[in-house]
């Protein structure tokens, strides 16, 4: 008997194993062609061909091909949300300047693997995505860095007091999602999105200081 639940033990193990190792596969192939062929141009099965598995593997691991988008966008956007962390609280400046240094530190991130980036938009236009699936504007860790920045400003006395800091949040989030457009149609580097969305920021600066 003691030897049959150590070789079931091992069998469970085992396909923890494999399940895991086609998981890195998957991710791994997706944040491939989700960087070459967008959102819409890598399919399901596109991914298993790459990740040599077969499209059913693909399916007892992930909901959809959002979730897969969304597990290849948390895993790069963790470590880029930690050093936020790391240096927010010691921005100087007025918010809408603190507001400026973060995006640029957004913008310069996301260059690295822009197309990516532009499927963590399009995602948040699939209107089939399960809950499960985080695309850009389901992000809540962004969200709540901006909010804390906008917080800091309310005590600093440069951000109204009664502002709606929701509301500034989602102003923010569209105009840096929109912003991206112009890498499609004028080819902009990080450093020309940087420049727009600092005049952006500075229009809704405008609403949201003491008058």
């Amino acid at each position: 008997m003691k030897a049959e639940v150590v070789s079931d033990t091992k069998r469970t193990a085992a396909r923890k194993s494999q399940k895991e190792a086609t998981r890195q596969k998957v991710l791994a192939a997706a944040r491939e062609l989700f960087d070459t062929h967008g959102y819409q141009g890598a399919t399901v099965r596109d991914i298993a061909r790459h990740a040599g598995v077969a499209v059913g593997s693909v399916f007892t691991t992930f909901a959809s091909k959002g979730e897969i988008l969304s597990e290849v966008m948390q895993s790069r956007l963790d470590g880029l949300y930690g050093e936020l962390d790391r240096v927010m609280p010691h921005m100087r400046g007025s918010t809408a300047d603190r507001l400026r240094t973060m995006f640029a530190i957004h913008f310069n991130f996301e260059a690295q693997h822009v197309r990516l980036f532009l499927s963590h938009i399009a995602a948040a236009y699939d209107w089939t995505l399960p809950p499960s699936a985080k695309p850009y504007g389901r992000t809540p860790r962004l969200q709540e860095i901006i909010h804390e920045c906008l917080a800091k400003g309310v005590e600093e006395g440069d951000v109204l007091q009664d502002a709606d800091l929701q509301e500034i949040v989602d102003l923010l989030m569209a105009a840096y999602g929109w912003t991206y457009r112009l890498v499609v149609t004028q080819g902009y580097d990080a450093k020309a999105l940087t420049a727009v969305m600092d005049r952006q920021i500075g229009l809704i600066a405008d609403g949201f200081r003491p008058r």
